[in-house]
């Protein structure tokens, strides 16, 4: 027998987020960090490069690689995207931008399948609230709305999710495809067509995007589901089994012909992890969202030790547990445990109905304090460069950012302007005594992280556009070399620097490992490491013109070399 639910929600508890404040909430969030800026160092760069390549038949679809060198990054499917993006869009819209159009997709579908698959959680019979004696307990679907809203928020509200979520990388496939096997397997009670088609894409696109391993996991722990659960009792469920084993037996078979079966588990204890690095990952990672899943774990206990009948507990831990694996035995931990948020959101948004009022003031006035204080000092910053006053501010941007020069733009102004009007009106809303809606101690929480990451993406924007992209160290170089359209050969610099290259100027390139003396390129472009590394005879020809130092980092130069005609 199931014990009772700690759950105790009343009808007026479990009203709907307005849909027109979610949609602004979520359209905002995305498009900030997407629209506006440079690729950034190194992975935008990087897989822009390869995307290009591959749009204009430089390198195979299948087994990509540009002067002999293959992607670092795991996965094809991301450079797919923004090929395919490439080739079907129009030539008038700027490149960089037209690759980002399907990561932004892949963004909202994150989002979306999140709000979905805790959704349907929520509709299970374990995750009911506690029915009353005279009745005016939450409806099924209201109850499941209000708690798929707070689960949305909770993702939101995740610190970690917005640098990460907002690159064209092999992250961001693996999160959306990772949402998509978590929407399936919830929804194959009350969504069966939909979560079938999920099950599929989702399983091929996390293959796809090099985490085969962990597609094979995530099927395994559906397929367990499909046979194990006892409440809600799953029709047909050896047909829902035979169908994840079939989606993993076609994710196993492309991983296999496209060679991504590629494991990537280090020993921790060997390979030099820093446990305190570690420690600190996983404590702002996924705050504020984190406290109120273990909350969860706690108010839930009775149930999770009768995972069985328990689903919308086991499934969400179980993606947690995987990830969190993942962080400790792979070499990128950020993005294994980015993995785990929408669980981690999914369990928070269950942490609501059990959430005691004091609580649940505490932490309202904790995140609200935080965020406020880090919104002043995005504006305070921005002022400062603005206007010359504070003059501290002012002075460490020009330290830290040599020959950043501020500029004024009225639209980001005005987005960054009504951002923190809004902020002002949440803190209003939520300081008065409203008690109904069970979602309302995480609307403080998404809505400081999203103005947060609004200002940074806004008033900051250049800023971190001078300090992230390549565009000012490339600017310099260009300046040493007088010369119209010139031949310039690049050595020993990175995939990222030779794509920057390629698509800030409009140079003839060519990489090498070894100065050509005998060619027409009479320019060098050369790392201090491989120039010294050179030996006299293949140096004799060129005289050092410049020494360029990147802007924000004075142990990054670049040589510039010239060579007699």
């Amino acid at each position: 027998m199931n014990p009772p639910s700690p759950a105790i929600v009343a009808q007026n508890a479990v009203r709907s987020l307005p849909r027109w404040i979610m949609l602004l909430l979520c359209s905002a969030y995305v498009l900030a960090g997407f629209v506006g800026r440079d690729p950034w160092r190194d992975v935008d760069m990087t897989a822009f490069g390869y995307m290009q390549a591959m749009a204009a038949g430089h390198t195979s679809w299948w087994h990509p690689a540009l002067d002999g060198v293959a992607p670092a990054a795991p996965g094809l499917f991301q450079y797919w995207l923004g090929a395919w993006a490439l080739q079907l869009m129009p030539a008038g819209i700027s490149a960089d931008m037209v690759v980002r159009l399907p990561f932004m997709a892949l963004l909202a579908v994150t989002l979306l399948s999140t709000w979905w698959a805790i959704y349907s959680l929520a509709r299970m019979p374990g995750a009911q609230p506690v029915a009353f004696a005279f009745g005016g307990e939450a409806s099924p679907n209201d109850y499941a709305r209000a708690i798929a809203d707070g689960g949305l928020l909770a993702l939101l509200a995740c610190l970690g999710l917005a640098q990460m979520s907002h690159e064209t990388s092999h992250t961001l496939v693996q999160l959306s495809a990772t949402c998509s096997i978590f929407f399936a397997a919830a929804a194959m009670w009350a969504k069966p067509k939909a979560a079938a088609s999920a099950a599929l894409v989702g399983m091929l696109a996390m293959t796809l995007a090099g985490a085969p391993s962990m597609a094979m996991l995530l099927g395994a722990g559906a397929v367990a589901m499909c046979l194990w659960v006892r409440s809600p009792q799953l029709p047909h469920r050896f047909s829902w089994a035979a169908w994840w084993l079939l989606s993993m037996a076609v994710a196993g078979l492309a991983a296999w012909v496209l060679g991504l079966w590629d494991y990537r588990l280090i020993n921790p204890l060997q390979e030099g992890k820093q446990w305190q690095s570690i420690a600190r990952l996983l404590m702002w990672f996924s705050w504020p969202t984190w406290p109120f899943a273990v909350w969860t774990l706690w108010r839930w206990r009775k149930q999770l030790i009768r995972p069985s009948s328990n689903m919308h507990l086991a499934w969400p831990v179980w993606i947690w547990a995987l990830a969190f694996f993942s962080t400790l035995f792979t070499f990128d931990a950020d993005r294994a445990l980015i993995l785990a948020l929408p669980s981690i959101a999914a369990l928070a948004a269950f942490a609501l109905p059990t959430l005691k009022r004091s609580l649940g003031a505490l932490i309202d006035w904790l995140t609200l304090f935080f965020f406020s204080i880090s919104a002043i000092t995005i504006w305070v910053v921005w002022i400062s460069i603005q206007t010359g006053w504070p003059a501290k501010p002012a002075a460490n941007v020009a330290r830290l950012a040599v020959g950043f020069v501020p500029s004024f733009d009225i639209f980001p102004f005005v987005v960054a302007a009504l951002a923190t009007i809004a902020w002002f009106l949440l803190v209003a809303w939520r300081t008065r005594r409203h008690r109904a809606a069970i979602w309302k101690s995480l609307a403080v929480p998404a809505g400081g992280t999203a103005l947060g990451w609004l200002l940074l993406m806004t008033l900051w924007l250049p800023m971190l556009d001078y300090g992230r992209s390549f565009a000012p160290h490339i600017a310099r170089v260009a300046q040493a070399i007088a010369s119209d359209k010139p031949c310039v050969q690049l050595m020993g610099l990175t995939q990222a620097q030779v794509f920057a290259f390629k698509f800030h100027t409009d140079w003839q390139l060519k990489a090498v490992s070894a100065p050509d003396a005998q060619g027409s390129c009479q320019w060098l472009i050369a790392t201090p490491q491989a120039w010294s590394a050179m030996d006299s005879h293949a140096v004799a020809p060129w005289t050092l013109e410049a020494q360029v130092t990147r802007p924000t980092e004075r142990n990054d130069h670049l040589l510039v070399l010239h060579r007699a005609p």
